[in-house]
């Protein structure tokens, strides 16, 4: 059987499993709550006794959504499925009838034990519930009997608290163990410990947004200023930090799972308008040293309205949101560089800050049906557009060197969620598509201006550094995942003290990887000789006609199972397992080509004693399986101290499974498609023929080399010309965390006011991220020469492609964490809040910031591991909201310890061109480079009458106008000489705003 039909094969089986499957879940009952959906459940009593065959009805009080359960034996009873808003939860037993209103967070499961007769105060029973006379508030109710480490943030802090971008994800920094970084270039991350962003996922309405090719965890996060949904369309979200239950899935880091906003029985509208701009803020150190400040604004604004279309039946909801953004970027050159020192052709564009645009367009749309008591029928649309430049300032690229970045990203889902008395399913049919495509923006030859390292200077072929970027960018990229998938959910919650949930999705989507850097050739020129003449040259040109652009027709596959036992009224115990199986044919049927295999073969035979097989890396397109053995059992338990829900001991252990990146599986196709050629030209002060340290290819300069396609007459198949080669193992895992916890919650009163805390010990395991090797060994095998245990990697020296790498699970992370929470929530006769969260992190990694590439060791078998690069031991967050005067006043203040800054130690090294012997990564902690950040936001709302208000609010960033340096020197000198700028600041760069005052104004109705 050739490959198409084998693949073909393999999709008809996949195809047949996943609908058996899926036939099986849905005729087997009606599904399970997904995570989005609330559950309320107790015990009814009936003047001090258990009330069996009670009735139980919640009704939503904005939507009139309505949901009845009959109490067993006992007086138990469990509502399930509702969607996170204000209830009436009304109880009728015995001819007597009683009810209360409370709040239901999203994902919530809470114990609410109701009452009639002589231990409730009785309503006349069958009283109607009349929705135009309740007045929409609730006790909101607190979810204590969990394992999971979980909080929950709530609409009223999304609207109130002090924000600048409107990413409805920066809010999750108010949660401990939890870091929203803002990069240099305004781009925004999610990440949770040592594990970078790509370990997280975020679900919509219970539908992951998982990004399949890029770095930032779900799509639309990867290096984009943008904010992946509308924050007008978001209710409420709750953020799991670790012992997630097993209907959560592609996840080894945080999990956030968000519900959107929904019309209700009341036509409701809102619109905003906020802006800042040079005026309006402080200038940063490097304006400063400018002279000025560039000028720049900021402006967001949206609408959201909804309603009814059939009052308690269907519902609309829509959104829109924009951004528009002028951000001032600062020219940086490198190593320190005056700009008076550098050629004069480049002297006045380096000396002007620059403004680089964002454009941003987020459309959401909702449809709600309820055609009974036991249907509930949603059809959701999300749209996102955006446009940057990028690659300007913040570092020495010029403003010619700008990437041009597109975004797109559509989304669709239909949910049905059907219930009955024992039964909820919630079925999902969903559709996606994104697109990630950055471009130069200047079409020419690049041109990098480099200095030699200080002491070199006289020598000849001297180590050299960067010191600007000029000419054209070199990314060029058209990366996206579209398909389809089907998910379906079932409760069960019929067998006493038992909730029974299962699941299975099953997801066909299509991903491409298109990649040429550097799109144009890249020139390096060295200032102390004029920077006339070139010494190097890099460029990519199309490979042996290796297809261009990597696709991939993946199949993923997730099975679940978990119960919630409530073995007695004060212990609980989480038990669920899921596995997940994905099929991915750019990885498994990829064969390595003929001639390429050939020269490795060739290659590691004449190197004896060799540390790896090449076999494990050479596909014949059938040597190659999926991965198996993911199967993640989920183990959690709480107990119930005093029994009445006051102090909560909980913990678990877990294993959740992520995924490999397509971005770096394709390495070893596209790398293939456009070839890296690397060239040394002969000039004065480099004689690449030096034989003391020669550097090949070697040539002689030619001015032609600059015209379009010249560099391309150099290439002489089978000859060492600089192309690199990407290998990955045929048995390749997928990347997984291990986790354990165990705390203790706490609801207590304060001065008369109810607040909750909890302190939680949690231990992290992560294994088997992707890293890519050096494959390049010394001729007599070894990978260092004689005396040396650290650098100095092999020359590159495959015949006819030079250098080549080697791809294995190999990254891992070691996390201990302190997280402590305290709050008092806000509510309407204590119309105040105040929250604290606090994270001590003792974070470890085996390579510098969990990266990917490692050219100093051989593996990472027997590399120590170091603190983890840019993680903060102490982390403090305290946040309040009060009305106070008719105005809403809040704050946040942020405070860090100085984060890990790993640098390269060749202090105790006395071989200064390569720290042979005992050069290592270590993490440093300086401490000029804590974080502080006060933000203040008042606002203001005024009724005009007709049901209209206007309000007015103003932000305050960064009130005391801290200068937050991001910029310190981490090496710390070789051969017992120090370096001066070890631990001092090393350039102008910050982390967050310079003090900013941002106005908003909108009206609701």
């Amino acid at each position: 059987m050739n490959r198409k039909s084998r693949h073909a094969s393999r999709r008809l089986e996949r195809s047949l499993l996943s609908c058996a499957l899926a036939g099986c879940m849905l005729l087997a009952a009606p599904a399970m709550a997904q995570s989005t959906a609330g559950t309320i459940r107790g015990q009814v009593m009936a003047d001090s006794a258990p009330a069996a065959q009670a009735q139980v009805t919640a009704v939503n009080l904005a939507t009139g959504l309505t949901r009845s359960v009959q109490t067993n034996a006992n007086g138990s009873y469990n509502l399930a499925g509702l969607p996170p808003g204000t209830y009436r939860i009304q109880v009728e037993a015995d001819g007597q009838a009683s009810s209360q209103n409370v709040t239901l967070a999203v994902g919530q499961t809470a114990t609410l034990n109701l009452g009639v007769g002589g231990v409730a105060e009785a309503a006349p029973a069958g009283d109607a519930v009349d929705l135009d006379a309740v007045v929409v508030t609730g006790t909101s109710l607190v979810e204590t009997k969990t394992s999971e480490i979980a909080t929950y943030v709530s609409q009223r802090q999304i609207e109130s608290l002090p924000q600048a971008s409107r990413n409805f994800l920066a809010f999750a920094d108010v949660v401990p163990g939890v870091t929203f970084n803002t990069g240099a270039e305004g781009s925004t991350s999610l990440r949770s410990g040592p594990q970078l962003s790509n370990g997280i996922n975020v679900f919509i309405d219970g539908v992951g947004q998982k990004d399949y090719v890029l770095k930032g965890g779900i799509t639309g996060q990867d290096s984009s200023r943008g904010n992946p949904f509308p924050q007008l369309g978001i209710s409420e979200y709750k953020v799991i930090t670790s012992n997630y239950k097993a209907e959560y899935d592609q996840l080894s880091s945080a999990g956030i799972t968000a519900v959107t906003r929904s019309g209700t029985n009341d036509f409701t509208g809102d619109f905003f308008w906020d802006r800042t701009g040079d005026d309006w803020r402080k200038a940063t150190p490097a304006e400063d040293a400018a002279g000025g400040k560039v000028r720049s604004k900021e402006e967001q604004y949206g609408i959201a309205f909804g309603g009814p279309i059939v009052r308690d039946m269907l519902h609309f909801f829509v959104t829109y949101e924009a951004k528009e953004y002028n951000s001032p970027r600062t020219i940086t050159p490198g190593r320190q560089f005056a700009i008076e020192d550098l050629p004069p052709a480049f002297q006045d564009a380096a000396r002007q800050p620059a403004a680089v645009p964002f454009q941003e367009d987020l459309y959401f749309g909702k449809l709600s049906w309820t055609p009974g008591e036991a249907h509930l029928v949603e059809l959701s649309f999300k749209r996102r557009d955006e446009e940057e430049v990028t690659n300007v300032g913040n570092g020495p690229n010029l403003p010619e060197r700008a990437t041009l970045k597109t975004g797109e990203e559509t989304r669709v889902d239909l949910r049905y969620q059907f219930n009955t008395e024992n039964w909820l399913n919630d079925a999902h049919l969903t559709f996606e598509d994104a697109n990630f495509a950055p471009r130069p923006a200047l079409l020419a030859n690049g041109i990098l201006l480099y200095v030699p390292r200080q002491g070199q200077e006289s020598q000849n072929n001297p180590e050299m550094e960067e010191v600007l970027r000029a000419g054209g960018g070199g990314d060029y990229q058209n990366k996206g995942q579209k398909g389809y998938s089907f998910q379906n959910d079932l409760t069960f919650f019929g067998w006493e003290g038992h909730t029974l949930k299962m699941g299975v999705k099953y997801k066909q989507i299509d991903i491409t990887a298109f990649e040429q850097s550097p799109y144009s050739p890249q020139f390096r020129y060295d200032i102390a000789q004029g920077a006339s003449v070139p010494y190097f040259v890099e460029f990519t040109a199309p490979g042996n006609g290796n297809p261009t652009t990597v696709e991939s027709d993946v199949s993923q596959l997730g099975l679940y199972i978990q119960d919630d036992w409530e073995v007695t009224d004060r212990l609980t115990l989480n038990l669920g397992i899921r596995w997940d199986y994905e099929e991915n044919p750019a990885y498994e049927e990829h064969v390595t080509p003929d001639t390429l295999s050939s020269r490795l073969r060739d290659y590691v035979a004449t190197r004896p004693n060799i540390d790896y097989d090449i076999e494990n890396y050479i596909s014949n397109g059938r040597n190659r399986d999926s991965f198996k053995d993911a199967f993640a059992p989920r183990l959690g338990f709480s107990y119930d101290l005093t029994g009445e829900q006051r102090h909560v001991i909980f913990g678990g252990a877990g294993r959740s499974y992520n995924r490999n990146q397509f971005d770096y599986l394709s390495y070893e196709q596209y790398r293939l498609a456009f070839q890296r050629y690397q060239y040394y030209f002969n000039t004065p002060g480099h004689d690449c023929t030096d034989p003391e340290r020669p550097n090949s290819p070697c040539i002689a300069w030619d001015p032609a080399y600059l015209t379009p396609g010249a560099l391309e007459d150099l290439i002489v198949p089978g000859t060492n010309f600089g192309a690199e080669v990407f290998l990955i193992n045929n048995e390749l895992k997928t990347p997984y965390s291990d986790q354990f916890s165990l705390g203790i919650r706490n609801a207590f009163e304060l001065l008369g006011h109810e607040w909750n805390s909890s302190v939680t010990l949690q231990h992290i395991l992560s294994h088997d991220g992707i890293l890519y090797r050096v494959g390049n060994r010394r001729e007599d095998g070894s990978f260092y020469p004689p005396g040396v245990v650290f650098g100095n990697a092999p020359g590159a020296d495959l015949p006819g492609y030079n250098r080549f790498f080697l791809g294995d699970n190999g990254v891992e992370t070691r996390l201990n964490s302190v997280l402590v929470s305290l709050d008092k929530a806000y509510t309407q006769d204590s119309p105040w809040a105040v929250g604290l969260a606090y994270t001590y992190s003792d974070a470890k990694e085996n390579i510098q910031n969990s990266g990917n590439f490692t050219f100093d060791y051989p593996d990472l078998e027997d590399v120590a591991f170091i603190r983890s690069n840019g993680i903060p031991r102490h982390k403090v967050v305290l946040t309040s909201i009060g009305d106070f005067l008719g105005l809403t006043l809040s704050g946040k203040l942020t405070w860090t310890s100085p984060p890990g800054n790993t640098g390269l130690n060749c202090f105790e090294g006395f071989d200064p061109g390569a720290c042979n012997v005992v050069g290592r990564f270590e993490t440093y902690y300086f401490d000029d480079q804590d974080f502080f950040q006060l933000d203040l936001a008042a606002q203001k709302e005024w009724d005009t009458g007709g049901g209209i208000r206007f309000r007015i609010r103003g932000d305050i960033l960064n009130v005391t106008n801290e200068r937050n340096y991001s910029d310190f020197g981490n090496w710390r000198g070789v051969g017992l000489q120090p370096d001066a700028n070890f631990g001092q600041r090393t350039g102008l760069g910050i982390a967050g705003p310079m003090r900013t005052f941002k106005l908003t104004m909108g009206f609701s109705w």
